[in-house]
């Protein structure tokens, strides 16, 4: 489907027309086009994957993100999938928070509605342009998208679906619109559209999201970089503290919710430290300690001061033994990202003492902090996972993306 080429003035006020229309559909409307978006990304699966394996033959991604990049046939239909979850979820424009009557006689209605337009800005993760797109058009609003150079083509094929399910249900394309000029002075540009976007949404690693914070005019909703920690406690369940560790460090290594640090207590780390070394290591990953660390296993990597702010989205791995509880949640409010913290622990009072002093959107207790995921939470899929504090926090759903109004009606009231 057409697009608006580049020039974000006409994106803009494309965007905010079609936010206006789409702001008025009804709840069955929205589902209906949802399958639509569906059945014709299913139906299109080929010529997704053709862009897609040009995207991966440009060699633009670091090996690690490959996995964030590639898609299969697999994927395209949970992609799809997705969709039709998000059709099968309440419209939250149509909830009314709470109504009262004041004094005066008003009646005071409070209804969530939509933000009006989206701009998403990522890197090489096709998934989110469908996930946007999809969250936005059920919550009422236009999206504009700016991914990355990496998944270009992929995100274009992508975008001409969505867009053709928009036209044969006559309805505006342009409340899904993809920036294709990946030029920073034009992302620059689209981070001072103050006049067209509500808010800005960036998601990717943390150069990308502090580039954007430190940029950017619009409203953002900061998310995504997840320096993520585990915390095992003097009383652990060791078994369940190394299952728990694999899990969050390997299962998806590039990904934002996997584990980063690893803090031990110092009454189990001779007992547990070089077992979990090994198992990391049979499991790929390099592990680098601190000097407590290295008198228990001589032969990891020593860690630097540089270790503990970093989100390596890899097989890598810093470990530190800690004296006491207060020094790991000390150590984590320094060094975190506000993303997902989890302690291993059996004593439940000092579970609650940890979730009720670590800083961040999502603390978990005998849990990996893979869970921190829309999907995973039930909300249907994510438009990203905040890490600040307001507007919205932690994974972010179909009410993220709406505000409040106030609907007041009266019988002629005047102030006194």
């Amino acid at each position: 489907m057409a697009t608006n080429g580049n020039n974000l003035q006409v994106m803009g006020q494309a965007a905010k027309d079609a936010a206006y229309t789409i702001a008025q559909l009804s709840a069955a409307q929205k589902n209906s086009v949802l399958e639509l978006m569906a059945d014709k990304l299913v139906a299109a699966t080929d010529d997704i994957l053709a862009a897609n394996k040009e995207d991966l033959a440009g060699d633009l991604v670091a090996a690690k993100f490959v996995d964030r990049l590639q898609l299969t046939a697999t994927r395209v239909a949970d992609m799809a999938q997705g969709l039709r979850d998000v059709a099968q979820l309440a419209d939250p424009t149509a909830k009314i928070d709470r109504g009262w009557t004041t004094d005066a006689g008003l009646q005071i209605l409070q209804q969530r509605v939509p933000l009006g337009v989206v701009g998403m800005i990522y890197e090489a993760r096709p998934n989110v342009t469908v996930d946007a797109a999809g969250l936005c058009f059920k919550s009422g609003n236009a999206v504009i998208l700016r991914g990355g150079k990496e998944a270009m083509h992929s995100n274009q094929a992508l975008v001409a679906v969505l867009r053709a399910a928009l036209a044969e249900s006559s309805l505006p394309v342009d409340a899904v619109q993809l920036i294709t000029n990946p030029s920073h002075e034009l992302a620059g540009e689209f981070m001072h559209l103050n006049e067209y976007l509500d808010v800005l949404i960036p998601r990717g690693g943390a150069g990308l999201i502090k580039a954007v914070v430190n940029q950017a005019t619009v409203p953002v909703i900061e998310t995504g970089a997840g320096n993520c920690h585990i915390y095992v406690d003097a009383t652990a369940d060791l078994g369940m503290a190394r299952a728990i560790t694999i899990n969050a460090k390997v299962q998806r290594p590039s990904v934002c919710n996997a584990a980063e640090k690893l803090l031990v207590h110092r009454d189990v780390a001779a007992s547990y430290v070089p077992a979990l070394v090994q198992d990391l290591r049979d499991h790929g990953v390099e592990v680098r300690g601190d000097a407590r660390v290295q008198e228990l296993v001589p032969d990891v990597v020593p860690a630097t001061a540089d270790d503990w702010d970093t989100e390596y989205n890899d097989l890598i791995m810093a470990v530190k033994v800690v004296d006491s509880e207060d020094e790991a949640i000390a150590h984590i409010n320094a060094h975190n990202t506000h993303h997902s913290e989890t302690i291993i622990t059996q004593n439940i009072n000092a579970g609650r003492y940890f979730q009720q002093r670590v800083d961040a959107a999502c603390v978990y207790v005998n849990a990996s902090t893979r869970f921190t995921d829309g999907m995973e939470f039930g909300f249907g899929a994510e438009i990203g996972i905040s890490t600040q504090k307001l507007h919205a926090r932690g994974p972010m759903g179909l009410s993220a993306l709406t505000t409040i109004k106030y609907v007041i009606t009266g019988d002629g009231q005047i102030r006194q």
